[in-house]
């Protein structure tokens, strides 16, 4: 075993590696922008580094400083979590060339899967079943409009170099694919350097089904079960769950196969999860079932697999990385219970969920619920990562007990300072249709306006407030007992977007980088017309004209920071 591994990586996943190092008494390296000089996982570490400036492109993805410093503090191997660099091949060929353990698999192995047209290619071989698509060499807007055609709207256009729901967009018509295609285009680039998309069939009720899988150097490859991650957001995972529910078992073996062959197709060592995209249009008990891609690293919601199987991932992959034989066959592996992962953001619920920045002035979580955090209270939350404050994570006997145990942690999480998505959560998992496990990927865009209710008195006291939002000790207004309720009257003065229409102005929603400028002053605008994208936090939002009228300004450029409530643009 190693005496010493690097952490590639900060936050939430950082800390998670610390903890089991200690608990196997293994040191630890933690690198850090300076933006991140005070931050938990630094702290956490037994010795720290700092390899450059708040931008990741400037830190957390400069590789060659990276595995500097291990070399510099004697470090045997680098994590290198989830993200980042964690499935970038020439890092992990870097790691072997100095002479350091790279914590996963193969850059071989890496590469294989890297690329979403060529790792389906190579599913087909091994008898993976793939979604119907083009994956070919001609990337040019003609070609991929005719392909579009071809396989027969709505489309799902995605960066081939992809991951975690960047460069995705789903196209349901002819006219809207060229912008469509420029978009993930830019960020298959900015994400992953790679702007080159495939063009997939969407299916219009799937469910997303995720198999764990584990390979050891001697050829051996397990699967540990089932995740659902249907629960989604603009491809973005929001509650994940383990087992899958009302998954017939038949299915459930099928598709645990098929993930073992797809990783015995590329000899496959280390965690690996291997995607499916299930067909439910007409019912779970005979769903076909799709090859989406495969994450050749740790994932976010890797916790309800360890929750399920009692199981450390995170030291299977030491173990594994050191050389050791996986520690239990497929026939020792089982499922007890059923867990729950929910997804805390800094996100704004009731503006379009655009990011959010500021500080924590209150945070804190139920003691009994398993809790992944990257931050404390009064850490800031800052523009320059994903804005995940932190995972809950609950375990029962079965999905019911487990499910009101995470409606439980959620009503008493304690959150002030910034905006976030903690009363949508409340609401997803009260949802009588989740409860039901009536999901697919559709599910939040379809209950969309119920899910982003406020929830009733969110900065009440524990006791003040149950997980049922229609209980009456949730009415802020009162009650009286076999009495109409007194009536109360709510004003909208206004809004933003009806201020921007008055007054011309378009002001920034938030902090964040210019990506793009479409109009100069003079140019005469509808309402609607696209004038500017900003990003931040990951996000693309594109900003557009609120009346028509006259540029009379432009205030930014491409490439500007611009800050909260910045002036972009003026019409008259």
């Amino acid at each position: 075993m190693f005496a010493k591994i690097l952490i590639a990586n900060r936050g939430e996943i950082a800390r998670r590696i610390i903890r089991t190092c200690k608990r196997m008494g293994v040191r630890t390296v933690a690198v850090y922008s300076e933006a991140d000089k005070d931050a938990a996982f630094v702290r956490e570490a037994d010795e720290a580094a700092l390899i450059g400036p708040a931008a990741a492109s400037d830190s957390y993805l400069r590789g060659d400083r990276i595995v500097a410093v291990a070399v510099e503090h004697g470090a045997q191997a680098i994590h290198p979590g989830y993200g980042f660099l964690s499935e970038n091949v020439e890092f992990a060929r870097a790691c072997d060339a100095a002479g350091v353990m790279f914590i996963g698999p193969t850059p071989e192995a890496i590469s294989a899967m890297a690329l979403k047209g060529a790792a389906k290619a190579l599913m087909t071989q091994a008898g993976v079943p793939v979604t119907p698509g083009y994956h070919g060499e001609d990337q040019s807007t003609e070609q991929l409009l005719a392909e579009a055609e071809a396989i027969g709207w709505p489309v799902l256009i995605k960066a081939v170099a992809g991951g975690g729901g960047k460069g995705m967009r789903r196209v349901d018509r002819a006219k809207d694919f060229a912008d469509a295609l420029t978009s993930a285009q830019r960020e298959g680039q900015n994400a992953f350097g790679d702007p080159r998309v495939l063009i997939e069939k969407y299916i219009e009720v799937p469910r997303h089904i995720e198999i764990q899988v584990f390979g050891d150097k001697n050829g051996q490859v397990v699967h540990l079960f089932e995740r659902d991650c249907s629960l989604q957001r603009r491809h973005q995972k929001v509650i994940e769950e383990a087992p899958a529910p009302n998954l017939p078992e038949s299915l459930r073996i099928a598709m645990g196969h098929a993930a073992v062959r797809a990783a015995q197709a590329i000899g496959y060592h280390g965690a690996g999860t291997v995607e499916f995209i299930v067909d439910v249009s007409k019912g779970i008990d005979s769903a076909p079932f799709y090859f989406m891609e495969m994450n050749t690293r740790l994932q976010v919601e890797h916790p309800v697999t360890e929750e399920i199987t009692g199981l450390d991932l995170v030291e299977w992959q030491l173990r594994v990385a050191a050389g050791e034989p996986l520690p239990k066959d497929q026939s020792a592996l089982s499922i007890t219970g059923h867990a729950f992962e929910a997804r805390l953001y800094a996100e704004d619920p009731q503006n379009d969920f655009l990011p959010a920045t500021g500080r924590l002035t209150t945070l804190s979580f139920p003691a009994w619920a398993r809790i992944e955090s990257a931050v404390e209270q009064g850490d800031e939350v800052s523009v320059h990562y994903d804005p995940m404050i932190a995972k809950l994570i609950v375990h029962g006997r079965n999905r019911a007990q487990a499910l009101a145990r995470m409606r439980q942690a959620l009503v008493e999480t304690r959150l002030s300072g910034l905006a976030t998505n903690l009363a949508f959560l409340r609401r997803v998992v009260s949802d009588p249709d989740f409860a039901a496990a009536d999901i697919d990927t559709g599910f939040i865009a379809r209950h969309i306006d119920s899910l982003t209710q406020p929830w009733p008195d969110a900065a009440a006291p524990a006791y003040a407030v149950t997980a049922d939002p229609g209980s009456p000790w949730n009415d802020i207004t009162g009650w009286w007992l076999n009495l109409a309720p007194r009536p109360h009257l709510h004003l909208d003065i206004g809004d933003d977007h009806e201020a921007a229409a008055a007054t011309g102005e378009v002001h920034a929603p938030m902090p964040g980088k210019v990506i793009d400028v479409f109009v100069k002053a003079g140019d005469t605008v509808d309402k609607g017309h696209k004038l500017l994208i900003l990003g931040a936090m990951k996000i693309e939002h594109t900003m557009k004209a609120a009346r028509a009228g006259v540029v009379k300004a432009v205030h930014v450029r491409r490439d500007d920071q611009v800050g909260d409530k910045a002036l972009l643009v003026e019409i008259e």
